[in-house]
């Protein structure tokens, strides 16, 4: 049995994901910085059936991420699938001319310094699985793709990872190994049926699954 690691796992889209992912057989690494949070998530997980077990990491602290994700392999198994989607903090995003180089230092950790760590720690467990069987999943926000005057440091940083999935995805790919992004522009808002949770996760599992498509932006 093969899990799926979600960094940023929560009560929205982490779950709707591990649910979706669940239901296909995976176990759950639910990866966030609330223990308390993740246990709460993983028991209600299991009243649909779905096996998960919370580990904490902080997204800036690579050695903790690395940590976290070995422990997700030893207790639930290989990871076949690894999910990036935390939420950025509010203190990143700042109107470009009141942004200051310190205050890039935090979204540069969280958006590339974070992935860089969980992708190199995956990795190897991810060829051993064998040609067509890895998958890399980025989640972001539209700022990704258009930089926002009033969220420089998200608008930076979101730009910094989609480069950094863009050439994972050239390079991988001819491993066999799956590199995707989902962007989601502006907020998720309750009702809005293209950017419900879990609707959101049956685009990953498609991500995951077809294996012929980088990117897809909710709305395009």
């Amino acid at each position: 049995m093969t899990s799926i690691a979600i960094i940023g796992a929560g009560a929205g889209l982490g779950a709707a994901v591990a649910r979706r992912f669940g239901a296909e057989g995976f176990t759950v690494g639910l990866v966030s910085r609330n223990q308390e949070r993740l246990d709460v998530l993983a028991e209600d997980l299991a009243k649909d059936g779905v096996r998960a077990q919370g580990f904490t990491a902080d997204v800036r602290d690579p050695a903790s991420l690395a940590a976290a994700l070995e422990r997700v392999t030893e207790t639930l198994g290989p990871i076949e699938v690894l999910q990036y989607s935390p939420l950025p903090q509010k203190d990143f995003m700042r109107p470009v001319l009141e942004t200051t180089p310190a205050d890039l230092v935090g979204p540069v950790e969280f958006s590339i310094y974070g992935p860089v760590a969980a992708v190199h720690q995956v990795l190897p467990g991810m060829r051993f699985l064998g040609e067509g069987r890895g998958t890399v999943l980025f989640v972001n926000g539209g700022s990704a793709v258009t930089p926002g005057r009033n969220v420089t440091g998200t608008s930076v940083a979101f730009a910094g990872q989609a480069a950094y999935a863009q050439l994972l995805h050239e390079v991988l790919g001819e491993e066999g190994i799956q590199v995707s992004q989902l962007i989601i522009p502006g907020r998720i808002i309750a009702g809005d049926a293209e950017k419900d949770p879990d609707v959101l996760a049956g685009h990953l599992w498609d991500l995951h699954t077809k294996r012929d498509r980088f990117r897809f932006v909710v709305g395009d």
